[in-house]
């Protein structure tokens, strides 16, 4: 199948990734599902209640099992025309990644952190959910901030409600932090590809920023909240306009 620019397709990444040209990427950024140990909270309240359905949303031993067996990664480097990846993840992925990307691959890497200024309190005896991380990958990829604000690794920012009741999905990262790791690594006319597309938010920034996107979604629910989002309807005016 011929991909065409500028779309969000309602497929399975791990077998659509397959049709996509080699060294045909400038930018990867993907928010793909993340390894969780426990995943009951053992509370009755609704609070419990509402943590157990993101940490079932979060989990998806599929695509953990899809990066230790080999499958995903290799695709994902084949199709950018060098490495330049960020990859959002939780603290208990960070060792696989780098496994593949810094020993195998020879990468650099940054951390970049999503520092919560409005975590959920505590529960089951564990730390704050008050961070997550996004892990950025190169070897020959762009980097160029080209402000002090695009270029810092810590962001302050609150749990994003908002975009959450509105698009309807847990685990929505913030457009700012999206918006500046794309202006960082690509130029104008470039292709940013999101292989997890969930709500569209890699989509909208890049199409703010006057770069391609290119992205996958399985759930049906999420890529008509994602096209509608890029369609303008519904964006909670996260979408910018641009005139000749």
């Amino acid at each position: 199948m011929n991909y065409e620019l500028d779309n969000i397709y309602c497929a399975d990444c791990y077998e659509a990734i397959k049709d996509i040209p080699d060294r045909s990427v400038d930018l990867i950024v993907m928010d793909p599902p993340y390894q969780i140990t426990n995943t009951q909270t053992r509370g009755k309240s609704d609070f419990s209640k509402s943590m157990q359905y993101m940490l079932n949303e979060l989990e998806d031993g599929r695509f953990t099992e899809s990066v230790r067996g080999g499958v995903l990664l290799p695709q994902l480097v084949r199709v950018m025309k060098a490495i330049n990846l960020y990859v959002w993840c939780n603290g208990k992925q960070i060792p696989m990644y780098l496994d593949y990307f810094v020993k195998e691959q020879r990468c650099e890497f940054d951390i970049i952190v999503w520092r919560k200024t409005n975590a959920m309190p505590l529960f089951n005896n564990k730390y704050l959910t008050d961070k997550e991380y996004c892990l950025y990958f190169r070897k020959g990829g762009y980097c160029n901030p080209q402000t002090y604000e695009d270029a810092k690794t810590v962001w302050d920012l609150p749990i994003n409600k908002r975009d959450k009741d509105k698009f309807a999905h847990p685990t929505i990262k913030p457009l700012e932090i999206i918006s500046a790791i794309i202006r960082n690594s690509s130029k104008e006319g470039d292709v940013v590809f999101d292989p997890f597309m969930g709500s569209g938010t890699t989509a909208v920034a890049a199409k703010n920023l006057n770069r391609h996107y290119l992205g996958f979604e399985i759930d049906r629910k999420w890529h008509k909240i994602a096209t509608d989002r890029l369609n303008n309807i519904q964006a909670n005016g996260q979408i910018t306009i641009f005139t000749e």
